[in-house]
């Protein structure tokens, strides 16, 4: 009998092949769950452990396992994303560089969105600007518990107003927001993005870090892999299999509504290699992932730092750890 598991993720191209069919697990009817946005999904898994297996926040999957929850993780990163491209800032509060937002209030949609955590350790690391002299405006409780540490300026907004309303109306300097806000996308003039060449700074980021940010990380559940110790083995290569089918698709210029979709593949192959969305413990993704949980550290996300073999199962190591 073929094991029945849901899947909640994206419709991304790297989910696609799994979602039609075109690659079934050996052993596994897999249905994958698209229509709900990330914040839904990492809601109802956080708060309600609705699904098999969940594309999740990196950071709050840290923050979970940092608290116990019955979780492991494959190696399959199916969003990353360079941050420095959403940070916004209101151009008439005097911030002409990442130093200027000390002692500035900025806010975001969580405390523990990835792309905010990745963005409050660049800009501490990188460009001189730490994250306990910014007081942190956030809308709605993380998927995962979190208690605000000692010294963090920490502050929830009124419930059902949003950090961006927040921001145009003068309340806050500047947002960390996930998605390009409704206001800069319709040119408002209150807000301008504090990177004004994004790509140029994202580029050299990656030239002196190799960090190309994992945002997402796939959860599976640990029952799961104690009762079916296979399953993780047979999910990454079909994961593997999805990825590769998504590589050759985009090489027909006919499948993507880009004129100049070639140009860009090539760019991102000269800078980024190609295979920048790599999965397992490759040397890149522990760079990324240790980088990652120390930002999480700094910012009291987690208590302890972890070997990434007690976090993720990889190809080939189907293992369980040891609970610490």
């Amino acid at each position: 009998m073929r094991l029945q598991l849901n899947f909640a993720a994206g419709g991304y191209d790297f989910v696609r092949p799994l979602a039609d069919g075109t690659v079934k697990p050996d052993g596994i009817d897999l249905v994958v769950l698209s229509g709900m946005g990330s914040g839904e999904r990492h809601h109802r898994m956080g708060h309600g452990q609705e699904f098999d297996l969940c594309e999740f926040n990196a950071a709050a999957y840290l923050a979970a396992r940092d608290r116990d929850y019955p979780w492991l993780a494959l190696p399959v990163f199916l969003h990353r994303r360079f941050r420095h491209g959403f940070v916004f800032v209101n151009p008439g509060k005097g911030i002409a560089s990442p130093p200027d937002l000390r002692g500035k209030r900025l806010g975001g949609p969580t405390f523990l969105a990835a792309g905010n955590v990745w963005m409050r350790g660049i800009l501490e690391e990188h460009y001189g600007a730490p994250h306990r002299d910014i007081t942190w405006f956030v809308e709605r409780e993380d998927a995962v518990q979190f208690t605000p540490p000692a010294g963090l300026r920490y502050e929830r907004v009124t419930d059902g107003v949003r950090a961006e309303k927040l921001m145009l109306d003068g309340g806050l300097d500047g947002l960390l927001s996930p998605d390009l806000p409704h206001a800069f996308l319709a040119g408002d003039p209150r807000i301008t993005r504090l990177f004004e060449h994004n790509k140029e700074e994202e580029i050299a980021y990656y030239k002196k870090t190799g960090i190309f940010p994992i945002m997402h990380v796939t959860l599976i559940k640990r029952e799961l892999v104690e009762r079916h110790p296979w399953v993780p083995n047979t999910l990454m290569k079909a994961f593997n299999q999805a990825k590769e089918i998504a590589y050759k698709r985009i090489l027909n210029p006919r499948n993507v509504a880009l004129a100049w979709v070639r140009n860009a593949l090539e760019e991102q192959i000269a800078v980024l290699g190609p295979d920048p969305w790599e999965f397992g413990l490759t040397p890149k993704n522990r760079t990324n992932l240790v980088t990652l949980q120390r930002y999480c550290a700094q910012q009291g996300i987690v208590r302890q730092e972890r070997p990434l073999e007690d976090l993720f199962i990889d190809a080939g190591r189907v293992n369980i750890p040891e609970e610490v």
